[in-house]
């Protein structure tokens, strides 16, 4: 009998690090989108809450709080982690409890990547952190994404650029015009935590905002 204790809650903690946090916190966090390459979360939870063990493939978090959190992992071992609000990290995949430490509510959006990387990175040209270095910064860069950092200015534009398929998270308001290489344009009003997906593409954004306007882009730079 002492034998099968310890198989049997291996057993259930093997089950149980399975969960998808969607199915397991409903009310904490949402599917924003999801289609073959990622699937997007939003995440909020009040202050001094848990959500039990669960798993994540490889994903990017976008963070909108200041947050304290702990971790705990399938071994036991725990980590106290202190985040501050617009920072972006990237994670590999794992399976972790989640322990809110803080007495305000910790809110997030989550990219998870759906596929391996270690293929060929998607290639483009121009290359907007070499073209417009005023806006484009490198926050990530590895062989499962590129992330970057676009700050605008009131009514500030670009140049002509090209992105591989990507998620974009917009950290405010924002009133943006797209003009594309054959003439056309498109305008885009976003909120501030929305997160929304394009394709791979060229064109020259232009803030077209009384207000500063920020956006997180996460590259898929895997050739799939």
């Amino acid at each position: 009998m002492r034998g099968m204790f310890p198989m049997a809650m291996a057993l259930a903690a093997v089950s149980a690090f399975a969960q998808d946090v969607v199915q397991l916190a409903p009310d904490h966090v949402k599917v924003v989108f999801e289609n073959d390459r990622v699937r997007v979360l939003h995440f909020n939870a009040p202050g001094r809450s848990k959500l039990p063990m669960h798993s994540h493939p490889a994903y990017v978090t976008v963070g909108f709080t200041t947050d304290h959190s702990k971790y705990t992992f399938p071994d036991g071992k725990t980590r106290d982690e202190r985040t501050k609000a617009n920072g972006v990290t990237y994670s590999k995949d794992m399976t972790h409890a989640f322990e809110n430490l803080s007495d305000t509510a910790t809110e997030s959006v989550m990219v998870e990547l759906k596929k391996p990387g270690g293929a060929t990175a998607a290639k483009t040209t121009p290359d907007p952190v070499k073209v417009d270095p005023k806006h484009y910064k490198v926050v990530i860069n590895n062989d499962q994404v590129r992330v970057l950092r676009a700050k605008y200015g009131p009514h500030e534009k670009s140049v002509m650029h090209e992105h591989p398929a990507s998620v974009a998270v917009f950290m405010k308001d924002g009133h943006v015009k797209f003009n594309l290489p054959d003439g056309t344009s498109q305008e885009v009003l976003s909120k501030a935590h929305d997160a929304t997906w394009a394709d791979a593409g060229k064109h020259l954004p232009e803030n077209l905002g009384d207000k500063p306007l920020e956006v997180i882009v996460n590259h898929d730079i895997r050739r799939l």
